[in-house]
C-alpha cells in the first residue's frame, strides 16, 4: 500500500535529517552545491547593472528594480512566489489560514506548538512538517473553499508592486513552487493570470489529503523548470537571493533577484490590485504570523468572557448605561448626525415610523443604530440564526424573499414603529456597496439614510460558509471594535416615488450618497453573486416551513 510506504519514507528522512545529516556532511553537501551553482550560472551580459547583496546571501543577478518593463509583451516570465511573488519571507502564516479557517482551532493550535521544532529543522522537513499537520486529514472541498474564499485576499495585501509589474508586463507567466499547488494555484490563476503554476503534489484518499507528498516529493525548483520548457530558454526568471532560487533562474535569458532590501516600499496599493477583492470570508482579520497567531490564543480565553459581558450589557442595561460600560470594555462607537426632526403635522408620519436605509457591515447594524438614537427599532432580514434572534435586543422580523410577501410585513412593521432595512440584503467588508434593493423605496415617504461602517483588528464579524449564529461573539471578541454611525439628511420628497421618482431611481441615489458619506465604492453586485463567489452557492436555505426561507 501507498500510505504505509510513505509513512516509512518520512520515518527514515526524519532520522536521516535528526541524526545522520552532521555538520561535517552538510558542510560537504554545501560545498557541492555552491560549486554546481557556480558551474551554471550564466555571467552578468551587463556589467553596468551592479549586483545586490544580500545580508545572508551574495547574489549574482542584478536586482528586480532593474528590470525594464518595455518591449515584454511576447516574452515568458518565470518566477517564484516565495519572497518574490510575495514580500513575506515565511509561507507559515498561509498554513495557519488553512489549519484554522479549513481546518479547526485545534489543528491551528497544534501546527503553532510545532514551530518552536520546526525551526530548527533544515527547510524540506520543515516544509513537510508543516503540510502533514496542516493537510492530514483536511477535506479537499474545504481546501478548495480556503483557496477561493480566504487566501486571496492575504496575498494581495502581501504581493510585491515590482515583482508584479514586471510580471503583467509579459505575455506568458509559469510560476514554480515548492509548496503545495492547491495552495497557490487559484489565486495566481484568478488574480495574476498566470497561465501555469507547477508545484508540490500531495496525495488525497478518497476526499481527503493524507497529508503526505506525492511520489515525485517536494518540487525541485530549476529541475522542473527544466522538465516543462526542455531545450527552450525562458526570457525572464525572478527569484529571491537565495542560493536555490539562484539556480533556479540561472537558465534564464535575463534573471533578477528580490533581495530583503528591495521588499521595503513595494505594498500593493488597492487601487493597483490587478482584480478588485470584493468579497473573502474567513474570522481571522489578521496575517497569522506565529507571534500574532500565539498573541491571538493568549487573548481568547478572556475574549471570550469579554464578549459575553458585552452582549450582557446591551441585551439587559438602558441604553445610555450599556453605551458608556461598552466604551470602558473598548467598543468604540463614532455617532455623527443627527435624528432628522419629522414633520409631525404629515399624516403620514402618524401612521407610519421612519424607515432608516443603512448599509450592511455585521448583523449588529440595526442594534448599534438602535443605541446611538437611544430608542427601539424593528430590524428586518433576510438571514438570521435562532441564536441571533434571541439574544437580539431590538425585535426582529425574518423576510421570505417574496417581494409581495416582504413588502406587506415591511409596511405593517411601519406601522408599529420606525424600521431599519439594509437593502444590500448581506454584508460586505470592503470598501464596497452592493446593489441595493429597490422593494424599501416603494413602502415609505419618510426615507433616512444612515451610512456605517466597523473596523476590527483580529476576528470578523460575518462568514459566508461558517456558523452565523457566532457572528455576533466573535465581534465582541476583537479588542477594540468599532463603529461608525452617520445619520444623514432625510431624504427630499422629490427624490423618493411619491415625488415622481422610480423606487429603481430612489434606490440607486441612495446607494451612491452612502457611498460617498463612506468613501466607498457602489457596484452591481448582489448577494447571490456574493455566496457564489465564497461558498458555491446562492446562499439560499430550503426548509419544510418554507422553501424560500434564508
Amino acid at each position: 500500500m501507498v500510505f504505509p510506504t510513505e509513512l516509512v519514507k518520512l520515518a527514515d528522512w526524519l532520522l536521516y535529517q535528526l541524526l545522520a545529516n552532521s555538520c561535517y556532511r552538510a558542510l560537504r553537501k554545501m560545498r557541492k552545491y555552491y560549486g554546481l551553482f557556480l558551474r551554471n550560472l550564466n555571467p552578468n551580459p551587463n556589467p553596468s547593472l551592479k549586483s545586490s547583496s544580500s545580508s545572508t546571501h551574495p547574489s549574482l543577478y542584478p536586482s528586480v528594480t532593474k528590470c525594464g518593463l518595455e518591449g515584454r509583451e511576447s516574452q515568458t516570465l518565470v518566477c517564484n512566489i516565495h519572497a518574490t511573488l510575495l514580500r513575506t519571507q515565511s509561507f507559515f502564516p498561509y498554513f495557519m489560514l488553512i489549519a484554522f479557517e479549513g481546518g479547526s482551532i485545534f489543528r491551528a493550535f497544534f501546527l503553532l506548538l510545532s514551530w518552536p521544532i520546526l525551526l530548527v529543522l533544515h527547510y524540506d522537513l520543515q516544509l513537510r512538517a508543516m503540510i502533514f499537520i496542516t493537510f492530514c486529514g483536511l477535506k479537499v472541498k474545504d481546501m478548495e473553499n480556503v483557496g477561493r474564499a480566504v487566501l486571496p485576499k492575504f496575498y494581495l495585501e502581501n504581493l510585491n508592486l515590482k515583482v508584479y509589474e514586471v510580471l503583467a508586463s509579459t505575455e506568458s507567466r509559469v510560476v514554480f513552487t515548492s509548496v503545495p499547488r492547491v495552495m497557490v494555484e487559484g489565486f495566481l490563476k484568478d488574480y495574476l493570470s498566470v497561465g501555469d503554476v507547477v508545484g508540490t503534489e500531495l496525495q488525497t484518499v478518497g476526499n481527503y489529503f493524507t497529508g503526505l507528498i506525492s511520489g515525485s516529493g517536494l518540487l525541485v525548483k530549476h529541475t522542473a523548470l527544466k522538465e516543462f520548457f526542455g531545450e527552450n530558454k525562458p526570457d525572464i526568471g525572478l527569484g529571491s537571493s537565495s542560493p536555490d532560487d539562484q539556480l533556479f533562474i540561472s537558465p534564464c535569458k535575463e534573471a533578477y533577484v528580490v533581495n530583503p532590501e528591495d521588499i521595503k516600499g513595494t505594498t500593493m496599493p488597492r487601487d493597483r490590485y490587478p482584480k478588485p477583492l470584493v468579497f473573502h470570508d474567513g474570522r481571522l482579520a489578521f496575517l497569522p504570523t506565529p507571534l500574532a497567531t500565539l498573541s491571538m490564543f493568549l487573548w481568547l480565553p478572556p475574549a471570550i468572557f469579554l464578549s459575553i459581558f458585552r452582549l450582557f450589557v446591551g441585551i439587559c442595561l438602558p441604553y445610555k448605561i450599556a453605551i458608556f460600560l461598552g466604551s470602558l470594555t473598548g467598543v468604540h462607537i463614532r455617532f455623527k448626525g443627527l435624528n432628522p426632526d419629522l414633520d409631525s403635522d404629515s399624516d403620514s408620519n402618524k401612521k407610519k415610523g421612519v424607515l432608516y436605509v443603512c448599509t450592511h457591515r455585521t448583523l449588529l447594524d440595526p442594534v448599534f443604530l438602535s443605541m446611538s438614537l437611544h430608542k427601539p427599532l424593528i430590524a428586518v432580514t433576510y438571514s438570521l440564526s435562532k441564536m441571533s434572534e434571541l439574544i437580539s435586543p431590538i425585535k426582529t422580523v425574518r423576510l421570505t424573499r417574496d417581494r409581495k410577501q416582504d413588502g406587506e410585513t415591511m409596511q405593517r412593521l411601519l406601522g408599529e414603529g420606525d424600521l431599519v432595512v439594509c437593502p444590500e440584503g448581506t454584508t460586505c467588508r470592503e470598501p464596497y456597496l452592493l446593489r441595493f434593493s429597490s422593494l424599501f423605496a416603494e413602502l415609505a415617504n419618510e426615507i433616512v439614510p444612515v451610512a456605517i461602517n466597523t473596523h476590527v483588528t483580529m476576528f470578523y464579524g460575518t462568514t459566508a460558509s461558517g456558523l452565523k449564529c457566532l457572528d455576533p461573539i466573535y465581534f465582541l471578541m476583537n479588542p477594540r471594535p468599532s463603529y461608525f454611525i452617520q445619520i444623514l439628511g432625510k431624504l427630499p420628497k422629490e427624490l423618493t416615488c411619491a415625488g415622481g421618482r422610480s423606487s429603481f431611481e430612489v434606490a440607486n441615489y441612495i446607494q451612491r450618497q452612502l457611498a460617498d458619506a463612506l468613501g466607498f465604492e457602489c457596484t452591481t453586485l448582489t448577494r447571490k453573486d456574493k455566496y457564489m463567489m465564497l461558498a458555491g452557492n446562492e446562499g439560499v436555505v430550503h426548509d419544510k416551513r418554507n422553501k424560500n426561507k434564508t
